[in-house]
């Protein structure tokens, strides 16, 4: 993958998160639930901690604090994926930082990250989430993948000459 394709995943995968956000924030509103299929419906939310709702009680009133420590983390997985060596293992760190950077734009813009994804099975519902989660979490597995010895191959050693 190249440091192009590189960047464009990443790119991409922040504008689809905008995109699905700015279409979620101006077709529902808080406190309706549209059911789309059994198990799965839209359900507008906000959440001011980390990924499904983690520290949401501490971070609460702290989007530029939560924007920063996020946008720490950003950087170091934007490194890892530009030192990676492996395609399926820069995959997943540009969906992690992709998705990262929409969740970023959102707590600077709004001080909130915008949830819409609601999955359910009976009356237990998994948290609130959205497209850039998805990524993320995407991104994880494929890191991963990466690291599994079956997908380890020997690389040549170049010189650093």
């Amino acid at each position: 993958m190249t440091r192009a394709a590189l960047l464009l995943l990443i790119a991409t995968t922040a504008l689809a998160d905008q995109l699905t956000k700015a279409m979620a924030l101006s077709l529902l509103s808080p406190g309706r639930v549209v059911p789309v299929l059994p198990g799965f419906n839209l359900t507008l939310g906000f959440n001011e901690g980390a990924s499904f709702g983690l520290l949401e009680g501490v971070m609460a009133g702290r989007p530029l604090l939560m924007g920063a420590l996020t946008g720490a983390l950003t950087i170091v997985f934007a490194v890892l994926a530009f030192r990676a060596d492996h395609n399926v293992e820069r995959a997943g760190y540009a969906l992690v930082v992709g998705g990262a950077s929409g969740n970023i734009i959102d707590r600077l813009r709004q001080g909130a990250v915008t949830d819409f994804i609601d999955l359910y099975w009976r009356d237990w519902h998994w948290p609130t989430f959205n497209v850039a989660d998805i990524a993320i979490t995407l991104g994880a597995v494929l890191i991963l993948a990466a690291s599994l010895p079956l997908r380890r191959r020997k690389e040549p050693i170049l010189d650093q000459n």
